[in-house]
């Protein structure tokens, strides 16, 4: 840690910490067909359970993103402010999405409870050419269903500055 970082003992205490949120909605047909129309992807496995029965996933599915963009809203628990309680805040720093990384393995079914793991992967400091230093927490999710069959895997990255 050199002189001025951003990494205090507490941010550095963050490393390996684990949050475990466990589903208590149900991914229905209603929430992926709304999905799909906001995305703007009309495909009719998603929408049309006769055409969907007849492809090799024998029934309607979820958009691929629908586990990452949906999980974190209706899925995850909240606090009384209605935030997420796995969001990453650093008090007196700002904050910003340095970018995402997907996996995709399994689809989203109506009926599934989706389950997420998120894990502080790394924490590191590098010196911005404006802001000064930039604190940055890559953090790993893995989004599992009621069956424990592994849906997709987040890898995320978080700037923080002052």
């Amino acid at each position: 840690m050199t002189e001025g970082s951003l990494i205090t003992p507490e941010i550095q205490a963050m490393l390996g910490q684990e949050t475990v949120s466990q589903g208590r909605e149900t991914a229905d047909r209603t929430a992926i067909r709304r999905y799909a129309a906001a995305i703007g992807d009309l495909n009719p496995l998603y929408l049309d359970e006769e055409y969907a029965k007849k492809t090799s996933y024998g029934g309607i599915v979820a958009p691929p993103t629908f586990v990452f963009d949906m999980s974190g809203d209706i899925f995850s628990p909240v606090n009384e402010d209605g935030r997420d309680v796995a969001r990453i805040t650093l008090p007196g720093l700002r904050i910003a999405r340095g970018g995402n990384e997907y996996q995709f393995f399994e689809p989203v079914r109506p009926g599934d409870v989706i389950n997420k793991r998120r894990k502080i992967a790394e924490i590191y400091e590098k010196e911005g050419k404006k802001t000064g230093k930039i604190l940055f927490v890559v953090s790993e999710t893995s989004y599992t269903n009621q069956k424990g069959q592994l849906l997709g895997i987040n890898r995320e990255t978080l700037m923080f500055f002052k």
